[in-house]
């Protein structure tokens, strides 16, 4: 009796294991540690603008000591070595693993700051207004063209 009351046991257990883990994989369990570190917040005192970056279709709000950059419906801000991304440039920050960072963005030239003459700073509005179809249509593209042309045709 106690063979066949083991038995039904065992057999119980089984069905219930694998009713749990229908891959046959065992359970894996582990810890993760994260501090919730995020950037210091930055103070506006007006929405900013923003200037794009030549040769992407990423911009930068100038005039800041943090690097804020903006790319496909997203800011994205590298701190301590970590990259934060958010809805707006103000935040709220969240973690954002690198791997997930638009290549854009990780290689952005490291001389971004320096402003070329006739780069015009953009409203915010007209950003959130008008990114989508400037990338679709290579806008800043045509443009850096069109300004190489006007530098040619000006030497003559």
């Amino acid at each position: 009796m106690k063979r066949h009351l083991l038995a039904f046991l065992f057999a119980t257990a089984l069905v219930c294991v694998s009713a749990l883990y229908p891959s046959g994989r065992a359970a894996a369990a582990g810890v993760h540690v994260g501090i919730n570190v995020t950037p210091p917040p930055v103070v506006f005192s007006v929405t900013p603008s923003v200037v794009v970056i030549p040769g992407t279709y990423a911009y930068f709000i100038p005039g800041i000591n943090a690097d804020i950059f903006f790319y496909q419906g997203y800011w994205y801000r590298p701190y301590r070595g970590h990259w934060y991304r958010a809805h707006r440039y103000d935040g709220p920050w969240g973690y954002i693993e690198p791997r997930r960072v638009p290549g854009v963005v990780l290689h952005i030239p490291t001389d971004f700051r320096r402003v070329r003459p006739g780069h015009e700073r953009i409203t915010y509005e007209h950003l959130r207004k008008n990114w989508r179809r400037w990338e679709k249509e290579r806008y800043w593209d045509r443009r850096e063209n069109r300004r190489g042309h006007e530098r040619r045709d000006h030497r003559r």
